[in-house]
């Protein structure tokens, strides 16, 4: 079992057989379709995406003054890349299959310029703070942690304007966040 365990990709693989075998149980094999597919994985990254955007507002950002300088290469040398690539890709995952959940359940276009009923105008306003929130992300968030990190060559100068940057961005996601699960939690277009 410890072995099992141990293999981060063994357990996803027979997570996602589990997720299947369930999908198929339950829903039969003819009602199992591409939104049903599509919509488990918008949830899925969706929450790989906003669970790392929680850990790093409650948990490293407030935690790496308390970090001994000597400890924090640990961190930000192995720990703090792999977040952040799980975290970016997971962000735009999370935007494709929801377009997709939308275009596939015929509410892509009203949902984004807000037309039609409230539930699709709800969800047109989770789908455009994430929309915001994975361009924050991709093009404030990753090119300001790189330099912090220093996975790209960047002057002290340029890490120090970087560092408030990047929390600016990260804490405005953060409060985006709350308002958009509420839209995309509420909107119920299942």
């Amino acid at each position: 079992m410890t072995k099992f365990f141990g293999n981060l990709h063994a357990v996803l693989a027979v997570g996602l057989v589990a997720t299947v075998a369930m999908m198929l149980h339950w829903n039969g094999f003819v009602e199992v379709n591409v939104n049903s597919v599509v919509r488990w994985l918008h949830v899925f990254f969706g929450i790989l995406w906003i669970g790392l955007l929680y850990y790093l507002n409650f948990v490293q950002v407030p935690t790496m003054p308390s970090v001994p300088a000597e400890l924090k290469k640990g961190v930000t040398g192995y720990i703090a890349p792999k977040v952040f690539f799980f975290f970016r890709w997971a962000a735009l995952l999370t935007v494709v299959t929801g377009l997709v959940v939308a275009y596939v359940g015929n509410y892509l276009h009203q949902a984004m310029a807000f037309q039609g009923t409230g539930q699709v105008t709800l969800i047109g306003v989770g789908m455009w703070l994430a929309l915001i929130m994975a361009a924050n992300v991709w093009f404030i968030i990753w090119p300001a942690q790189q330099k912090i990190l220093g996975l790209v060559e960047a002057t002290d100068e340029a890490k120090a304007k970087a560092a408030p940057r990047a929390l600016i961005a990260s804490r405005t996601n953060l409060l985006l966040s709350l308002p958009m699960l509420y839209a995309m939690a509420s909107a119920n277009l299942g």
